[in-house]
C-alpha cells in the first residue's frame, strides 16, 4: 500500500547519513528540509558499528522530532548505517507512516554484500533486510551527470524518482542527504580533532 499525496516543490523531506566508522557507537545525522532551499532542523543518533539496531534508532529519531508531523519523505544514504547495520525501509514506514526512499550511488554487489556479512553475527538475517528493501530503480537526477540508484516503501517507483530528481539541485544526490553527510561528517572530524 502506497501513500498518496501531491509532491510541492516544497515537500518537507527529511535526509539521513552516518558518520564515519570511527568508533563502535556511530553518529547518524537527520537535515530536514523544506523543499530544497531551506534547511529547518538537524536531529542525530547513534547505531553500533555492524549492529543490528538501526532501524530502530532512525524511527525512534523520526518518531521524536518536534519536525514529525511536518515530515513526508524519509531519505536514507543506502540501506546500511554504520557498517553492515541494515535498515528495514518497510517496518519504519510501517512505524512511522512516512514513506521512505533509499538513494545510492551506484548498483549494490549483492554477491560481495554476503561474502562481508559472513564475518558478522546472523549473516542471513543481515541479508534478508537488505534484499527485503526490494526493486531498485535507475534514476537520472541530471543531464550528463551519474545515474543513482533508488529503492522505496510507502511510495510508487514514479513518485520516488519525481522525488529524488526535484531535491537534487547541486549535486546528483539529494540535497537533503548531502547536507546531512557534510553536518555528520563535520562534527565527528570537529569532536576527534579535539580530542587529539
Amino acid at each position: 500500500m502506497y501513500k498518496s499525496f501531491h509532491i510541492k516543490n516544497e515537500i518537507r523531506v527529511l535526509g539521513i547519513d552516518d558518520s564515519a566508522l570511527i568508533r563502535d557507537q556511530i553518529m547518524i545525522v537527520g537535515a530536514f528540509f523544506r523543499g530544497v532551499e531551506w534547511l529547518d532542523g538537524v536531529m542525530r543518533s547513534y547505531v553500533t558499528r555492524d549492529g543490528m539496531d538501526s532501524t530502530a534508532a532512525i524511527a525512534e529519531m523520526t518518531r521524536s522530532s518536534k519536525h514529525c508531523g511536518q515530515i513526508r519523505i524519509i531519505m536514507l544514504d543506502g540501506v546500511t548505517y554504520g557498517g553492515f547495520n541494515p535498515v528495514d525501509i518497510n517496518y519504519i514506514w510501517e512505524k512511522t507512516g512516512i514513506p521512505v526512499i533509499v538513494v545510492m550511488r551506484a548498483y549494490p554487489n549483492f554477491r560481495k554484500i554476503e561474502d562481508a556479512l559472513v564475518y558478522l553475527p546472523e549473516p542471513k538475517k543481515r541479508m534478508d533486510i537488505i534484499l527485503k528493501a526490494g526493486e531498485i530503480t535507475k534514476v537520472q537526477t541530471k543531464t550528463g551527470a551519474q545515474p543513482v540508484y533508488i529503492q522505496h516503501a510507502g511510495i510508487e517507483s514514479e513518485h520516488a524518482a519525481k522525488i529524488v530528481k526535484l531535491t537534487a539541485t547541486r549535486s546528483n544526490i539529494p540535497e537533503p542527504l548531502r547536507v546531512a553527510h557534510l553536518i555528520a561528517t563535520g562534527i565527528v572530524l570537529g569532536e576527534s580533532r579535539g580530542k587529539a
